[in-house]
């Protein structure tokens, strides 16, 4: 059990006490997609949907969501986060791609809190056209890329991991 940090050795879950850990800068990167018809990805364009712009309230609740992590997810830890980003790519075709990003100095890693606000940005989205297309699919949430910590900088190789 001694590669699983969340479990003691009792077998018990616990939360990792990071204090004797360095403080360095911490980035991390995530994205998912949303598939939707193309006649939806346009109305968003034109910000002609009903409930409003959904971009900018699906940018929001990403934020949000990245800055509430730990009260989603067990033992992750609060976070004073410095930097967090959400943005979209709308592909005519319906695809609506979002990427994150979470930046802190400190002493643990902030790819949950990218997951998260890549996560809620794309049901932000379904909530916001599900009038209009409840066939909508959320797809590919996954980590692309982080720095910093004891572990460096890792990024994803491209395709789907684990397919």
């Amino acid at each position: 059990m001694s590669e699983l940090t969340h479990i003691d050795q009792h077998g018990h879950a616990h939360m990792v006490d990071v204090s004797a850990k360095e403080s360095s800068l911490r980035t991390a990167c995530a994205s998912a997609r949303v598939f939707t018809r193309a006649d939806v990805v346009e109305r968003i364009r034109k910000a002609e949907m009903k409930k409003g712009d959904v971009l900018a309230t699906a940018r929001i609740a990403g934020i949000m969501a990245a800055k509430k992590t730990s009260d989603l997810i067990p033992l992750c830890h609060p976070l004073a986060l410095s930097k967090v980003t959400v943005d979209f790519v709308l592909h005519d075709s319906g695809e609506i791609e979002i990427h994150t990003l979470c930046r802190l100095q400190g002493q643990t890693g902030v790819e949950m809190e990218a997951l998260t606000a890549a996560s809620v940005a794309a049901l932000t989205i379904y909530d916001m056209c599900k009038a209009v297309d409840r066939d909508m699919l959320i797809s590919n949430i996954r980590l692309e890329e982080k720095e910093g910590g004891k572990s460096g900088h890792w990024q994803r190789q491209g395709g789907t991991p684990h397919a």
